[in-house]
Formats: C-alpha cells, sequence, structure tokens
C-alpha cells in the first residue's frame, strides 16, 4: 500500500459506507472498500466512526484502528504500542505443526500480541501454553488472546520470564523476534516505523542480536526431540542457520515463495 496522507483533514459526519470508501480511497488506500467494510462494523457512534477514518487516512495501521488482526482465523487482539501480527508468520505456525504435531508444551517468546501461542494451542488441541514479552502492553494482549487455551503470560526479558519448571520440556518453542537491522529501520513502511514498538523490530547491526540470545538459551529449555522455530530474511537466513547449528541444534531452513517467509527450525538431539 502507498503512503497514506499525513494531513488530517476534519472530520466530516460520515453518512453513508461510500463516503467512508471515498475518503480513504483519497489517502491512498488501495483496499478501501474492504476496509470501510471492517471500520463501519467496528464503530460504535458516528464520533467514533470519524476518528477512526481520520485515524487510517493519517497512516495508522487498520489493525490498531479496529483494534484486532486477523491471523490463522482467529481474530487476534491489538491495540496501539503492540506489534500487530504478520501473515507471513502463519508460516512459522505451519512449520511447528509440522514438526511437532503432538507437542503437549508450547512456548511463545517475544509473543507481541499472543498471536503465534493462540494460533498452536487452537489448531494442537489441549496444551501448557505460555508466553511471554518484555513489553507490559503486549503482555496485556497476550493475556486476551491466549486466555481460551489457558495461557500463562509472563513478563521479562527471553527465558528470564518463563518459570524454571519449564526447562527441559518445551516441546514447540517458538519465538518471533526482532530482526531488522539497525540502519534498515528507518527503511520501514511507516505503518510499522512510526506506530509499532522500535524493539519488536530492531533486531541489533545485522538484524540478529536477538536470534542469537535466544539459540544461546534454548537448549537448556526445549525436551528432547524439543524443537526452536524464528523468523528471519532471505538475506540473514544462512547466518541464521548457522548459529543455530553453532547453538547445538539440528538446523534446517523452510522457505514459503508465496508469503516470502524464512522460518529456521532446530531441533535438540
Amino acid at each position: 500500500m502507498p503512503p497514506l496522507s499525513r494531513r488530517s483533514p476534519r472530520s466530516p459526519r460520515f453518512t453513508s459506507p461510500d463516503s467512508v470508501v471515498a475518503a480513504l480511497r483519497t489517502a491512498g488506500c488501495v483496499f478501501a472498500e474492504d476496509e470501510a467494510r471492517l471500520i463501519l462494523a467496528a464503530a460504535r457512534t458516528p464520533d467514533e466512526l470519524a476518528d477512526m477514518v481520520d485515524r487510517r487516512v493519517t497512516g495508522h495501521p487498520l489493525e490498531l484502528v479496529v483494534g484486532w488482526a486477523e491471523f490463522r482465523g482467529l481474530r487476534v487482539t491489538v491495540k496501539p504500542g503492540v506489534f500487530v501480527p504478520r501473515r507471513r508468520t502463519e508460516f512459522l505456525v505451519e512449520q511447528a505443526l509440522a514438526q511437532a504435531p503432538d507437542a503437549r508444551v508450547v512456548v511463545d517468546l517475544c509473543c507481541g500480541s499472543g498471536a503465534v501461542g493462540a494460533a498452536l494451542a487452537a489448531a494442537l488441541g489441549p496444551v501448557e501454553l505460555h508466553a511471554a514479552d518484555i513489553d507490559p502492553a503486549a503482555v496485556d494482549c497476550a493475556r486476551r488472546n491466549t486466555a481460551d487455551a489457558g495461557g500463562r503470560v509472563h513478563t521479562g526479558d527471553l527465558f528470564e520470564a518463563l518459570p524454571a519448571e519449564l526447562r527441559g520440556r518445551v516441546d514447540i518453542l517458538a519465538a518471533n523476534v526482532p530482526y531488522v537491522p539497525t540502519e534498515d529501520v528507518a527503511l520501514l513502511p511507516a505503518e510499522a516505523r512510526d506506530h509499532e514498538p522500535l524493539a519488536a523490530l530492531d533486531g541489533g547491526t545485522d538484524g540478529l542480536d536477538v536470534l542469537r540470545r535466544v539459540v544461546a538459551g534454548a537448549p537448556r529449555w526445549l525436551a528432547p526431540a524439543g524443537c526452536l522455530l524464528v523468523e528471519t530474511s532471505e538475506r540473514q537466513a544462512p547466518a541464521a542457520v548457522d548459529a543455530f547449528t553453532r547453538g547445538g541444534l539440528t538446523a534446517r531452513l523452510a522457505v514459503s515463495e508465496e508469503l516470502c517467509a524464512h522460518v529456521v527450525i532446530g531441533t535438540r538431539t
């Protein structure tokens, strides 16, 4: 989608769906009709509708405007300051399910909204689900989104947030870590750069700082044959696989051309 207008016009009193579509289309929304339908469904009052349209035309991500994102058929609650789950991350969930279809202990690390953990639990059935993030706003969202699965959500830095009882028991450790190199953050679309937390985007000099920390700690937490899955980019994939191997995991790379997704899978042997 092209950048949306940064100017906020005076909020009109939208009298029809067509007027909402027109405002969104003028701002550069490619899928104006679809977005208008979602905004109209979410708005409870005319004033709220006007506010939501204004936020969208001034560049706020649609998901943060309506308060939810779709992820593997789930409606995942999101709010300002929380990373919006991407469709390409559905590939990480698919790979986890293929690698460990009988998993019973699942951890969603760097969980953000908790979308990955919620999707894994929905597919696997009853599991012991834990999620963790360093950001209190993300933890709040994740608690809502994993509540139906009985998820336990923890606040803290990576493995420091997890209860010690999980060591050596985790069947699936999904970690959607930040992996944008610091110098590339400024090149991200404005919707991400201006409205999502920097800590959920910036992965350090080469984008792999957090990934390396996760790999270093993972073997102590994984069950025998347990797996770690991390999303990365095509450019970073070789270095990420090498980091997994150096960390003592049997590593392979899975790629979805359709979703432009690259997931490194490491298994404890």
